[in-house]
């Protein structure tokens, strides 16, 4: 007998590519069950399968970078509960991110992609189902997204949640209109200039110079983070990085632009969730 759970849940992290660096994502993830029925006549329970999977996603992936360990371009470091991760990217630039543990998912594979981490998964929740479950599989895939969206990655400090790790991010939609009217050009080029960016907040920056590079450090209730990134991969903001705020910063910054007119932005974070802002000058 087969079950199957589509669209399950969503989860909003990051991960590092060689070709494109820190890159935010946001994944809907899907399951299937195999296996004989039960006295119940039930593979299992869906309220089961739902409750075991969302509590694995949220606690393990959701909110986090995930890091391939198998990859040559890794050099990985734990010292008690603190993870250092140093990450090559194409080119000889380096990223390097520690942060405590529970704000990594240190992924088996040699990268990050939906098949390699759905695997890894189900090698991770092998033992979470009773025994009348023979198989089970696990998918991801993305929001459709048919106009402008952006990756972005970043951290709150000031955030009693998970949004408190320096690199976790999303993938989302941008929509932006100006007098009433949708302004697909002013989409793109937001979609553009975010495409796989850092969002920092200038407090949190502790060291920049000449070397094209920034470095970000702050103490948070899960412990002590840090981030060194090339600065062509980043955008330094005045505000901290919440949807509300960076709705605003968006609308402020084209309304700088375009004097005498309404601007409106609808910004998203990750799926389904966001902020509006309005700006005029």
């Amino acid at each position: 007998m087969h079950l199957f759970v589509d669209n399950l849940i969503n989860i909003d992290f990051s991960y590092l590519d060689h070709h494109r660096g820190l890159v935010g994502e946001t994944w809907l993830a899907n399951a299937a069950l195999d296996g004989a029925l039960d006295e119940q006549g039930m593979v299992c329970d869906f309220g089961v399968v739902k409750k075991t999977l969302r509590h694995w996603l949220d606690e393990e992936l959701d909110h986090r970078l995930l890091v391939p360990t198998a990859s040559p371009y890794l050099s990985l470091k734990e010292n008690g509960n603190q993870v250092s991760v140093d990450w090559q990217l194409e080119g000889g630039e380096r990223i390097t991110v520690s942060g405590p543990r529970q704000a990594f998912a240190l992924v088996e594979a040699d990268s990050i992609d939906m098949d390699s981490v759905a695997t890894w998964s189900v090698g991770q929740l092998a033992s979470a189902f009773p025994t009348s479950v023979e198989k089970l599989q696990l998918s991801f895939s993305c929001e459709e997204i048919t106009d402008a969206f952006y990756h972005y990655s970043h951290g709150l400090k000031k955030h009693a949640g998970n949004c408190q790790r320096i690199a976790h991010g999303h993938r989302s939609r941008i929509c932006i209109f100006v007098n009433g009217e949708r302004s697909a050009q002013w989409e793109e080029r937001w979609a553009e200039r975010w495409r796989d960016i850092y969002l920092g907040t200038r407090e949190d920056l502790v060291a920049d110079g000449d070397t094209g590079r920034l470095h970000f450090a702050y103490r948070a209730q899960q412990g002590q983070f840090t981030l060194e990134i090339p600065a062509d991969h980043c955008e330094l903001v005045d505000c901290d990085t919440t949807v509300e705020q960076l709705a605003m910063y968006i609308a402020n910054s084209i309304a700088a632009e375009e004097p005498g007119h309404d601007v409106r932005v609808r910004a998203y974070e990750g799926l389904g969730k966001g902020a509006v802002a309005s700006a005029r000058v």
